[in-house]
């Protein structure tokens, strides 16, 4: 008996597409570059406006997972600033509900993919996120 071999599929439009979540402020300096950079690199964003549409609690603490909280503050915000984070780190709890309650607290951009999260323009981590 002869084995025949399967045909060779080629992969589909989806799996060859690498899209990323990428949770932005329009007008941020740091998240256009970051953009524009993902762009160049062939990747499909899949945009998400945090002053419009922000990210509820549960989804920070999803988002954040076992990483270290301080890492996803905005320490160049003015609210940081204004609420004296730097000197007064809020617990986990608290920095998710302040976050929440204001995305300015959220450094930006956050860039989701690939089970991936990069923050900020991060070019090393962004090249890397599948």
């Amino acid at each position: 008996m002869t084995k025949r071999k399967s045909p060779k599929r080629k992969p589909s439009t989806r799996a060859r597409t690498k899209r990323v979540r990428f949770l932005h402020k329009p007008g941020c300096t740091t998240c256009e570059k970051a953009r524009k950079f993902l762009e160049h690199k062939g990747y499909e964003l899949q945009y998400r406006n945090l002053w419009e549409d922000p990210l509820s609690a549960t989804e920070l603490e999803k988002l954040i997972g076992n990483r270290d909280h301080k890492e996803f503050l905005n320490t160049h915000s003015e609210a940081y600033r204004e609420k004296g984070l730097a000197e007064n780190p809020p617990t986990r709890r608290e920095a998710i509900r302040m976050m929440a309650k204001e995305p300015r607290l959220i450094r930006r951009p956050v860039i989701v993919a690939g089970g991936r999260v990069v923050l900020g323009f991060d070019e090393k981590g962004m090249a890397h996120l599948f």
